[in-house]
């Protein structure tokens, strides 16, 4: 999907756990504004839903999996009408840049709780949290096409 990053994130072992580098700024140009971290309880589904001008840097390593719904409703991307499916977290480590325009939303696929990172690109609400909410959230919308079942 043109734009999406999905890069596998490496994990390093030893005898008191494993480490992984999360996000590195010499590898893409991405720039976070900030940070939150989320757990997500078995069979619940986050989104769908897309931002105007945010992008989000989603971490996936575990504990936990979740699958990860992406569309593209770009209008001048090569890959609009796309949609992509990922599993990702403890199983399959991945770090996700979701831009602009394209719908996302993950549920959580394992009988444990899962845990995921974003570092958006932009501040939740704006500076001091006074500005609207950059969300298009399609999981409130009946007859919405975008599902995550």
């Amino acid at each position: 999907m043109e734009k999406v990053i999905i890069k596998s994130l490496e994990r390093f072992s030893d005898d008191r756990g494993w480490l992984a580098e999360i996000f590195r700024n010499d590898q893409t140009d991405f720039d976070p504004a900030m940070g939150y971290v989320s757990l997500t309880l078995p069979g619940v589904v986050r989104g769908p839903h897309e931002h105007r001008e945010q992008s989000d840097c989603f971490i996936f390593v575990g504990p936990g999996d979740f699958e990860l719904h992406l569309w593209d409703r770009r209008e001048n991307s090569a890959t609009k009408g796309e949609y992509k499916k990922l599993l990702v977290g403890e199983q399959a480590p991945t770090l996700v840049i979701v831009p602009p325009g394209v719908v996302h939303g993950y549920k959580c696929v394992s009988n444990q709780a899962a845990y995921s990172i974003n570092l958006p690109d932009k501040l939740y609400r704006g500076v001091d949290k006074k500005e609207e909410v950059d969300e298009i959230r399609w999981e409130t919308d009946e007859n919405s096409p975008y599902k995550i079942t």
